[in-house]
């Protein structure tokens, strides 16, 4: 018996890991993937009994891993970053949230003659997107800068909030009925809402500063955060019902918002757990649907898709954008993406329990629903979005941009040098001493690993067509280049080398462009270049002419100016490389490192 459970689990596993490999193979959200391996392993084939397979253990699983994904999520709102934003994203998810709560509360009630209390519920559950399904679809759709925004940071605040609403509606069905009910659920929630930040906030600031006096060894700051996690939502949980989501994200938000924390190798961990837990929740949910609920409701699941899809969103946005600086394209475009993700997926199921237990017999179908809902509108939108901007015209234009990987001295002088020319770039480093040197000289900047889960929701590939790898850590860069390969294919990955050696074998050269072209020269290496920037060597922009040739600025200059970039009079950027052919003339510029006389000639390094 024990066998067959650890075969269980190890196969759960290894098909939640094949179907996120799939997904970024083919750049679609995961999601698929993991909705069809549940549904395919569970009610189609029976292989996959999650109920039986973990007994009474399923839903404490259920809404512990939960928790730990709010929590990773709320670490990452930072508010200097959402005051940048435009008011929309507000109205999205508070005014705009709570017309689609609305609207899909009345199809729900009346397209599929559904009770006013599960229709309510079911309002509030599949209110929420969430930023595991935005991001990958976002990649694949390209919009400009402006709805990209949007929709992220929507994603990543509407999760917490979505789910505290559900909360709420589940504590006003509890509670029963008419005026005496709506007081029980106000102060309720009221109860949720003050127990929950409360608790929160003192263990976000305890574990802030236990984290910023050094009280707990770096090595530990993993184990402690995932312990005080749970802690904290069992506890608050236990005070007052279903106020533990409220505490984790509270406690995630003042985490990510105290200064002086460094919570880069925290995210770096929770964020793999995160994966793991977003992966096998799916599988295993939908690996509990009753196929036989879902196709009895009949036509009426597509009205409720319809009113969600073409009445509930485009209220939302219209509603959330008066005012705004948003053209109509635009607008029509966010009217139309609206993915639902995990959080949906999971409350659905831990509430549709619960109210079976207190008497309430339609709640069964919540969860078919919900599973119903997040399958057409993730399948829906992802086939269609693309096309649909590049119609409206507000898909990205073709990318000119760079992500940096490095955000060390010469990483800094490039990113400087190309955003002077008006070229997106975005640096990346795991150390917070570069990054906030690069912060100072006013650079976009990633602190983390670059190809990490966490990575993927923050640095933004809209406008970026290819990859820069600058890092003195050849390891990184290899890394970087390999991943970003599947991204945005081999055409624009470039690698400076860490160092070069005399006797370099072709063999190890190859290797090198098989990852990726070899940045600048063959002749260049990562310490030269930071030696002659230390120098006061200087990145310099000089446009051809027809009587300053590049004969002529190859005569000035010599062996001192080596050659970086080339744009050329359409704004398109080059990127000097033995393994591009790129010959400027009149009109183009050059940007090139201007060595210092004494430096120049020692490029080449042992």
């Amino acid at each position: 018996m024990n066998e067959s459970i650890l075969i269980s689990i190890s196969l759960v596993l290894i098909a939640a890991a094949a179907c996120q490999w799939l997904a970024w193979r083919v750049k679609v959200p995961g999601i698929v993937f993991l909705l069809i391996t549940g549904i395919l392993a569970g009610p189609v084939l029976g292989l996959l009994n999650p109920d039986q397979l973990m007994g009474d253990l399923f839903f404490p699983f259920v809404s512990m891993s939960v928790a730990l994904i709010l929590f990773e999520g709320s670490l990452t709102l930072n508010f200097n970053e959402i005051r940048g934003l435009q008011r929309v994203i507000q109205n999205m998810v508070s005014f705009g949230m709570l017309v689609t709560w609305a609207i899909t509360a009345f199809a729900a009630r009346y397209g599929l003659g559904l009770s006013w209390q599960i229709s309510i519920l079911l309002g509030a559950i599949t209110a929420v997107s969430g930023p595991t399904v935005i991001v990958p679809m976002l990649r694949t759709i390209r919009p400009n800068a402006r709805i990209s925004n949007i929709l992220r940071w929507e994603g990543i605040l509407i999760d917490p909030i979505g789910a505290a609403m559900a909360v709420l509606a589940y504590e006003f069905i509890i509670a029963g009925s008419g005026q005496q009910a709506l007081a029980h659920t106000m102060v309720l929630f009221l109860k949720l809402l003050g127990i929950g930040s409360l608790i929160g906030v003192v263990a976000g600031y305890l574990f802030g500063l236990a984290i910023r006096r050094h009280w707990i060894p770096e090595f530990l700051h993993n184990l402690f955060a995932i312990s005080l996690v749970l802690g904290v939502f069992v506890f608050s949980n236990h005070l007052q019902h279903e106020s533990g989501l409220v505490t984790v994200t509270v406690m995630g938000i003042w985490l990510a918002n105290m200064k002086d924390v460094p919570i880069g190798d925290i995210l770096d961990f929770k964020e793999h757990i995160s994966i793991l837990l977003i992966s096998v929740l799916f599988v295993m949910l939908s690996a509990r649907l009753d196929l036989r609920e879902l196709i009895n409701l009949g036509w009426g699941m597509g009205f409720l898709f319809v009113a969600i899809q073409f009445l509930a969103r485009p209220m939302n946005i219209m509603v959330s954008c008066i005012g705004s600086s948003l053209t109509w394209p635009e607008r029509h475009m966010l009217a139309w993406i609206a993915p639902r993700g995990i959080v949906a997926a999971a409350i659905s199921a831990l509430f549709s329990v619960q109210l079976e237990k207190a008497g309430f017999p339609d709640a069964s179908v919540l969860v078919p629903l919900t599973f119903f809902i997040i399958i057409s509108t993730v399948i829906v939108q992802s086939i269609t979005a693309r096309p649909i901007a590049l119609w409206l015209k507000v898909a990205e234009p073709i990318p000119n941009g760079f992500v940096i990987i490095g955000a060390n001295v010469v990483a800094r002088a490039v990113g400087k040098a190309l955003m002077a020319l008006g070229f997106q770039v975005q640096l990346a480093d795991t150390s917070w001493e570069q990054v906030s040197k690069a912060k100072r000289d006013g650079l976009p900047t990633y602190f983390g690993h670059p190809i990490s889960e966490h990575a993927e929701r923050h640095i933004h590939l809209v406008g970026i067509r290819g990859i820069l790898a600058m890092s003195p850590n050849e390891t990184d860069n290899a890394a970087a280049a390999l991943h970003y390969r599947m991204e945005l294919g081999a055409d624009d990955i470039y690698l400076l080398p860490s160092r070069l050696k005399n006797n370099q074998k072709n063999s190890e050269r190859m290797s090198m462009q098989n990852r990726g072209k070899i940045l600048f020269s063959e002749m260049t290496a990562y310490p030269s270049l930071a030696s002659a920037l230390s120098q006061n060597g200087e990145i310099i922009t000089t446009k051809l002419t027809e009587k300053f040739t590049l004969d002529l600025f190859n005569k000035k200059h010599g062996t001192r100016a080596l050659s970086l970039f080339a744009v050329d009079p359409n704004n398109r950027l080059h990127v000097f490389s033995p393994d591009n052919r790129v010959v400027p003339e009149a009109g183009w510029s050059i940007v090139y490192l201007l060595k210092p006389a004494a430096t120049h000639g020692t490029d080449r390094l042992e």
